[in-house]
């Protein structure tokens, strides 16, 4: 589950230097439950009957909790962001946009006291491509259109790997996402390990065509 994960590494990120900070108060992790709290109540379908989750979220604390919170701020708006797109992804939830999260003082809230603030948008999409992750590590921003998966040298993405057909599969834009469709391939290509003839992608799918396995990332 996305908030086990979440909360088991908080626990060691407030280890050491943070431990005395997080000993009372808010605790960071009371955060990372509103978020996903958050995403169930203002899920929503949009007009092509996708589900999606709001994406963009300013998390407003007591200045007095905000001091405290800023000794692990990057590493605790990573591990949040990581969070909203595990859940997302495990209800099959899609974003319009990329994920973004933001910690900010208001003078109105008394210590203890925090409140989320949640939008969906699409403005962050155009700086923010998607990609594949690549099985030697290195990302490949995916194009606006139809990127081409196979064996021929001037596919957008080339696998050299016999098992793989010369045009294997595309990757073509589906509303918010992309879609896998296989191009009839002699050993098809696999979502999650099954093989299929067209899926919608989710931010953290493997996509696998004949020995070659990389992942999908959406945000």
């Amino acid at each position: 589950m996305a908030l086990r994960g979440f909360e088991d590494r908080l626990e060691r990120m407030v280890e050491g230097i943070f431990a005395r900070a997080f000993k009372s108060g808010l605790q960071p992790v009371e955060v990372g439950r509103k978020l996903v709290r958050e995403i169930d109540a203002q899920r929503t379908i949009d007009v092509r009957g996708q589900r999606i989750a709001p994406n963009d979220f300013s998390v407003r604390l007591s200045p007095v909790d905000y001091e405290r919170f800023v000794s692990i701020q990057d590493s605790l708006i990573r591990e949040l962001s990581g969070t909203v797109r595990e859940h997302a992804r495990e209800q099959s939830l899609l974003f319009l946009g990329h994920v973004t999260v933001s910690l900010e003082p208001d003078e109105e809230l008394r210590i203890g006291v925090f409140r989320v603030e949640t939008r969906f948008d699409e403005s962050t999409e155009a700086s923010s491509p998607v990609y594949l992750e690549l099985p030697d590590g290195s990302t490949l921003p995916l194009p606006g259109d139809t990127a081409t998966i196979g064996r021929l040298t001037d596919s957008t993405i080339v696998l050299n790997d016999p098992n793989a057909s010369r045009r294997h599969a595309e990757l073509r834009v589906d509303g918010h996402s992309y879609a896998l469709v296989d191009l009839g391939s002699t050993n098809g290509s696999r979502v999650n390990g099954v093989k299929v003839e067209r899926q919608l992608l989710r931010d953290g799918d493997e996509l696998t065509f004949g020995t070659v396995t990389m992942t999908f990332r959406l945000v």
